[in-house]
């Protein structure tokens, strides 16, 4: 159970600061949700234009530009690179045998796919699935090693509501991208990926889309779509009738795999481009007394005009303009420090941030957890605040609670004589993955503020004029209340480390798509060579057997280890009392742990 400190009265326990200018909070929202910045997309022009346009904002509410740029003057903005888009390079090739295939009439490679020139004899591997939890094995007593495999989409007994795989829900399995993990785990060299035209002949001919996917992951292996009437000629020819085979795996469950003949050898050739382009963090700095900071954040990007994360497809590409998503944190942002820079100066100073990346994978918070400007040790706390400006009947949300020493008995006092408020706190930061995310994983104790879901979320219908004014601004008096706390004279709150939140329906043996409980808090900076631990959670698997942040897994039960999806799918494989051993490399050495693991809570 976490301590928690007495604190005084506070100074707005009893009344929440009017200064706080809702009607300015609502302008700012339809500048930021405006046509102008057409939805303010990662990587865009116009998300560029809007981060200068709050850095001017900072600069006239007189706060200080907290970075150096490389001729050493002081900046607003904090310059990092992201992968914005993927395309399909100019070269891409593909035969079978004699057969050459034509990309985008033929074959298509996939957005996950590594770019590379492949060769190998190709084997079947029924749906590329291994799952110990239904025992089922497509790869059991087939050779993939420096193979080309050709699998089906989904999983077997796909419309079968009595099938193992959770009946006519797919489960983690079916996933394309643990289908090419799998595949390279069994030293593949290459994945082709066919629709079912037995199970599904309306799809059978079609290719996936390639490109408008921010950031997708290399799988680190040369994945590809094939058309299924091409590959349906590879069966006859050897004598294999898929159409049987579809039909056996739906029946015994049993794999159904099978090498084809050396003739038939593959070779692929693969060119996938990642586009990368600069972003920016904008922050303005408010110095304290002391060295000792805080930092108050929220998201200023969004998803353009939808693409893949948007939660209306068919009004794609219309323009998503976010105005809770986070136009309402980020306004938030620029009035809180207009108000703080209006009062004398605080004990503790305040880093106003708004996040670029935060919709492709918290990557603004990333970078600048990583270089702060600042020293590290010196953050007191966060303050995260994502989609505050739709409040109904008073009722919000605080995770984070439990993180630091002080804050449950903060909270409670702001919002003491504020009948029309119906907090809800969460000890963990279990509610939503944004920002404060990455201050937690450096050991920072961190708040997340947030009014909750709508049906307008990353939807086009996300607009200014569903912003609920009153009590937009209530909910961010109480952030402020809260920030007066944090950087004026009280104790500074002590980080604790929180065990994870429930997993609903129970404790997870390794089902469900979740997996036993191994513990391990990841960075979120992509790191080359294996998966970095930001931290391990109080009390794990993980910590119990001598793993500790700052490390870098890189082997996970004999599997070789390259990012956090090939960690994510061997912890998925293995069941709840197995013992693991993990290597992970530590201050220049390779160490070896083993690791028993548990029930999630």
């Amino acid at each position: 159970m976490w301590r928690l400190l007495l604190v005084a009265t506070l100074a707005y326990g009893a009344k929440l600061p009017d200064a706080i200018d809702g009607k300015r909070m609502l302008e700012d929202v339809k500048v930021l949700s405006s046509e102008k910045y057409k939805g303010r997309m990662t990587g865009t022009p116009e998300l560029d234009q809007a981060a200068r346009w709050i850095a001017k904002e900072y600069q006239r509410a007189g706060l200080k530009a907290p970075f150096v740029e490389g001729n050493g003057k002081l900046s607003y903005l904090q310059k990092f690179v992201v992968s914005t888009d993927i395309k399909l390079g100019k070269r891409n090739e593909m035969s079978v045998g004699s057969q050459a295939l034509t990309v985008a009439k033929n074959f298509m490679p996939r957005v996950n796919s590594a770019s590379g020139n492949v060769s190998g004899e190709m084997v079947f591997a029924g749906y590329g699935i291994t799952s110990s939890e239904h025992h089922y094995d497509d790869y059991a007593g087939l050779d993939a090693k420096g193979k080309v495999v050709v699998v089906l989409r989904n999983e077997p007994q796909d419309l079968d509501e009595k099938s193992v795989f959770d009946g006519k829900n797919r489960t983690q399995h079916a996933n394309l991208e643990n289908k090419a993990v799998n595949a390279k785990l069994h030293g593949a060299v290459g994945l082709i990926v066919l629709n079912n035209g037995v199970i599904y002949p309306e799809d059978a001919e079609k290719l996936d889309t390639f490109g408008g996917q921010s950031g997708a992951m290399d799988a680190g292996i040369v994945v590809v779509q094939v058309k299924w009437q091409v590959a349906e000629k590879w069966f006859a020819e050897t004598n294999h009738d898929v159409k049987g085979i579809v039909k056996a795996i739906d029946r015994m469950l049993q794999p159904q795999s099978f090498r084809f003949p050396p003739t038939m050898k593959a070779a692929l050739r693969v060119n996938v481009e990642r586009v990368m382009r600069p972003t920016f963090n904008v922050a303005g700095y408010l110095p304290g007394v002391t060295d000792e900071y805080i930092v108050v954040g929220g998201h200023y990007d969004h998803l353009g005009y939808g693409r893949q994360f948007s939660m209306a497809p068919s009004e794609v590409p219309k323009l998503h303009p976010g105005a809770d998503d986070n136009a309402s944190g980020t306004a938030a942002v620029m009035e809180l420090a207009r108000y703080f820079s209006s009062l004398p100066k605080q004990k503790r100073g305040i880093l106003f941030v708004a996040f670029s990346g935060e919709e492709i994978g918290l990557l603004g918070s990333g970078n600048l957890a990583g270089k702060m400007p600042f020293a590290l040790e010196k953050c007191a706390a966060m303050i995260n605040m994502d989609m505050v400006g739709r409040m109904q009947g008073g009722k919000f949300y605080v995770a984070g609670v439990g993180t630091g020493t002080t804050f449950k008995g903060i909270l409670e006092e702001v919002v003491r004589r504020q009948a029309d408020l119906k907090p809800d706190f969460s000890e963990n930061l279990s509610i939503g993955g944004s920002d404060h995310t990455s201050f937690a994983a450096k050991s920072i104790p961190a708040l997340f503020f947030f009014s909750g879901l709508h049906s307008d979320y990353h939807k086009p219908s996300d607009t200014w004029d569903k912003i609920e004014l009153r009590a937009y601004a209530s909910l961010i008096r109480v952030v402020a209340a809260t920030i007066a706390e944090l950087s004026g004279d009280g104790p500074r709150p002590m980080y604790q480390r929180q065990a994870p939140a429930a997993t609903p329906g129970g404790p997870s043996g390794g089902g469900g798509g979740y997996g036993p409980y191994f513990g391990s808090v990841p960075d979120f900076a992509e790191v080359p060579g294996g998966v970095k631990l930001a931290d391990v959670r109080a009390g794990s698997p993980a910590e119990k057997g001598g793993l500790r942040g700052g490390d870098l897994l890189v082997e996970f039960d004999g599997k070789k280890v390259e990012n956090l999806q090939d960690y994510t799918y061997v912890l998925r494989s293995k069941g709840v009392g197995d013992t693991v051993e993990v290597k992970v490399k530590r201050l220049g050495k390779t160490l070896t742990f083993r690791v028993v693991l548990e029930a999630r809570k």
